[in-house]
């Protein structure tokens, strides 16, 4: 299949084992192209399964996803031996759902998340990129996803602020 990533550190994974099966966004990582954000569209089912949850509910799983986060891409670079392989998506996952955080219910505002966390996610502004360089392991992998997560919260919840 063409869509599919033909990397020969992916053999060194499983889609049977659970960590893997997380690691690559229940498979989406695989894709050959940007997988990133087939990890991020990924997540939204999970996401529209937590959006009607109380808010403390919410917050809790998404610190249950980042913190579990920290193994399971370490666990799957580690696998495969390549430190943050692009189709490592967990990241992207956690992102997304921070980015989520309070949202308003409502496709557009999903949409808008969606972009502000790939941009920040692909930009990587300050200290973003140095993170991203600088820290290793599972904690390296998930942290400049977690910061994008956290500049695209700040800045949709400014955008839902100024159209209140």
């Amino acid at each position: 299949m063409k869509w599919l990533s033909k990397d020969q550190a992916l053999t060194r994974l499983s889609l049977k084992n659970p960590v893997h099966f997380l690691a690559l966004g229940f498979g989406s990582g695989l894709a050959a192209k940007a997988p990133g954000t087939f990890g991020t569209i990924a997540a939204i089912p999970l996401y529209l399964l937590m959006a009607p949850l109380p808010l403390a509910w919410y917050i809790g799983l998404t610190l249950v996803s980042v913190f579990a986060g920290f193994y399971i891409c370490g666990k799957a670079a580690h696998d495969m031996g390549v430190h943050d392989h692009g189709a490592i998506v967990w990241d992207e996952v956690a992102g997304l759902l921070i980015t989520m955080i309070a949202a308003p219910a409502g496709w557009i505002w999903l949409l808008v998340g969606f972009g502000l966390f790939r941009f920040f996610d692909i930009i990587k502004p300050w200290p973003i990129r140095w993170l991203d360089a600088k820290v290793e392991g599972g904690f390296g992998i998930m942290i400049d996803d977690v910061l994008a997560g956290v500049f695209a919260f700040i800045c949709l919840q400014g955008l839902v602020w100024c159209v209140s």
